[in-house]
Formats: structure tokens, sequence, C-alpha cells
């Protein structure tokens, strides 16, 4: 068996209006220490068509550009065992604390689920009737792994495209 994996800390701004929720960051992430470092996963390309942002390189820049968004980035998932990236190869996995998150933020309106497996995970460990002012909406995968449901990047995009009336 794999060694347990262990995500990442959240990324949270001061005022977050959106948090966006992954499954569990892949082996290239993880071992980068940074949310979707795996160069062909279409989540910053994305962000950045959403915020009319010219693309930025150094992680850091792209922290802050989230941070400026009120955009707060975590993963449904706090640790799991898994052989490779695949959601599908995940087991025993142990969720964060997302209503502990969303209490110490009450400014969050949407929580952005990235993929269905992020999206059913956050349903089988989070009560959501008990979050009446927050909305859950499950958007196209980022993932550079095509699935059953794989979207064009424009199509993503499109997808992508309702958290901005969360921003307002």
């Amino acid at each position: 068996m794999s060694a347990k994996i262990i995500g990442l800390a959240p990324i949270i701004p001061t005022n977050p209006k959106i948090l966006i929720v992954g499954s569990m960051p892949s082996v290239i992430s993880l071992r980068n220490q940074e949310y979707y470092g795996n160069p062909r996963n279409h989540f910053w390309d994305i962000l950045f068509e959403l915020f009319s942002q010219n693309p930025l390189t150094d992680y850091q820049a792209k922290i802050n550009f989230i941070k400026q968004n009120h955009l707060a980035l975590w993963d449904v998932i706090g640790s799991c065992y898994r052989q490779g990236s695949l959601d599908a190869k995940i087991t025993e996995e142990e969720p964060n604390d997302i209503v502990g998150l969303l209490e110490k933020h009450p400014t969050i309106r949407l929580i952005a689920c990235n993929g269905t497996k992020s999206f059913q995970t956050l349903r089988k460990n989070v009560d959501l009737t008990m979050m009446a002012d927050i909305a859950v909406i499950k958007l196209p995968s980022t993932s550079p792994i095509p699935g059953r449901y794989t979207k064009s990047f424009q199509g993503k995009v499109s997808e992508w495209r309702q958290v901005l009336d969360y921003l307002d």
C-alpha cells in the first residue's frame, strides 16, 4: 500500500466570497506544494480567462490573484491513500473540516466544487441543508485527465463563469 497523502493548507483571503474545493491535489501539486501544480490542468487558465487576467506563471502571483478576487482554495479531502493522481484511486479518505472553515469565514456565499469527486465527497461529509445561505455548485473538473463528461476548454470556461455571480 502507498503512503498516506496529506493535502495542502487552505488559501484564504481577507473577505472570501467563494470557496473552490477540489478533491485531493495531484502527485505533481503535492510535490510542488502548489494548488493545481500540473501545468496541464486547466484551473489557472480558466480563472485567468474568467477575470480577463494575463496568465501568471509565478505561484505566489497566482495566490495573490486568487486572494484579490475573494476566492479561497481548499480540498474536501484532508488525507487519503492513493496510487497516482486519479480520484478513482482514492481510498480511506478523511475529510477536511469544511464546516469549521465556513464558520470562521461567514462571508463565503458559494462552494464551487471542481469536479464530481469533490462534489460527492462534500455531500457525503457535510449536511448541505444546514447551509441555507451558501450555494453549492458542481463544476466540470479542470483536470487534464479525460473523463466521461470531458468538455472543451471553452465549455469549461462557460460553466465556470457562474462563479462570477457570487462576487457582487
